[in-house]
C-alpha cells in the first residue's frame, strides 16, 4: 500500500506516493530520474549505491524509503552546485581516479562524507579506516593478498 513519504532531496523539498518498503535505490533511479547512485552488489557490500542521508554515508540498496522521511538525501547528483562540479568530483576527474567508473560516485559521496566527518589537516597525514568510510571495489584482475 502506498503512502504520502516527504524528504528533502538535494536540496529540494519531495513528497511522493510510494511503497514505504521500496529501497531508496530504487525510488531514487526510477521515480526520482537521478541514475548516477548505481545498483552493484544489492547487499550493501560494494558502495555503488552510496548516498548521503543526513550527512551520514549510507547504502541505499539495502534501506527502505520510509526510513529516509523527514531527512535529507544528498545523492552525487546533488554535489554539483550552480553547475559547478564539487571539489571532490574535479578531483577524480584531475587524477584519473577511476577505473570503469560505474563505483566512482559511491566513492565520491563516501569520500565527502568521511571528510565532512574528518576534515584532513593539510600539514598532517590523517588516521583513518577505509573499511569503515568507503566502498569495497572489486574489479576483474584484483586479487585477494
Amino acid at each position: 500500500m502506498e503512502e504520502t513519504i516527504r524528504f528533502e532531496l538535494n536540496g529540494k523539498q519531495t513528497e511522493l506516493p510510494l511503497d514505504p518498503g521500496q529501497t531508496l535505490l530504487w525510488v531514487l533511479r526510477n521515480k526520482c530520474g537521478l541514475t548516477g547512485t548505481k545498483y552493484g552488489c544489492g547487499m550493501g557490500f560494494c558502495g555503488a549505491c552510496t548516498v548521503l542521508l543526513d550527512g551520514e554515508s549510507v547504502r541505499s540498496c539495502m534501506l527502505p524509503v520510509s526510513d529516509a522521511a523527514g531527512k535529507k538525501i544528498v545523492t552525487i547528483e546533488g554535489l554539483v552546485r550552480n553547475g559547478n562540479l564539487h571539489p571532490l568530483q574535479k578531483a577524480f576527474i584531475e587524477h584519473d581516479a577511476l577505473q570503469c567508473g560505474f563505483c566512482t560516485p559511491g566513492f565520491i559521496v563516501s569520500a565527502k562524507a568521511l571528510l565532512d566527518e574528518q576534515p584532513l589537516d593539510p600539514f598532517l597525514e590523517a588516521e583513518f579506516d577505509p573499511q569503515a568510510h568507503g566502498p569495497a571495489v572489486i574489479s576483474v584482475g584484483d586479487q585477494q593478498r
